[in-house]
């Protein structure tokens, strides 16, 4: 987790395989905590064809059997179901925006919103972007989405510094982007 935290929470990311990525794993997350999620990523990105959109979008019941019969990632019908919509999805909103990230990054204004958090308690669990978000990609097909989900994904691909003012990834991400 410190390593996760030092290296790639917060970081502006404007690449949609890794955006994607990031919005199947944190609809995975649900109910979970974040560091059984990470410490399945290996697993997740080998069953999940390294979050390759174009493949998770065609899978079928037999795929799904396989990666329900998976013991190293989340074994949730409803998540892996949610996973192959959300790329189906996925290719939709990068064919109507050329790509998935300028989509996404217009909740923000295309640039991280810069949180001055003092503390852990001072970092919400949703927002008015987040909102918008989650509602958004709903209307798109997408699922797994709420707002809460949507705010840990802003959270996660640097849409919003949400680092403690103390933190020394505060500043540095706020000088990034």
């Amino acid at each position: 987790m410190i390593e996760y935290h030092d290296r790639e929470w917060g970081v502006p990311l404007r690449n949609d395989s890794a955006l994607f990525e990031f919005l199947i794993l944190e609809g995975a997350q649900a109910g979970l905590s974040w560091s059984t999620i990470l410490n399945k990523r290996p697993a997740y990105r080998a069953a999940f064809d390294r979050f390759n959109p174009h493949k998770v979008a065609r899978y079928d019941e037999d795929k799904v059997a396989a990666l329900m019969a998976d013991s190293g990632i989340v074994r949730n019908r409803l998540k892996i179901g949610a996973a192959i919509r959300n790329a189906q999805a996925f290719l939709e909103v990068q064919k109507e925006f050329g790509s998935f990230h300028p989509y996404i990054w217009k909740f923000v204004g295309g640039r991280p919103i810069q949180g001055r958090r003092k503390g852990t308690g001072d970092v919400p669990v949703r927002t008015p972007e987040s909102d918008a978000m989650s509602k958004d990609l709903a209307k798109r097909g997408f699922s797994f989405v709420g707002s809460t989900i949507c705010y840990a994904f802003m959270q996660a691909t640097g849409m919003v510094n949400d680092h403690i003012v103390d933190c020394f990834r505060h500043g540095e991400l706020a000088q990034r982007d």
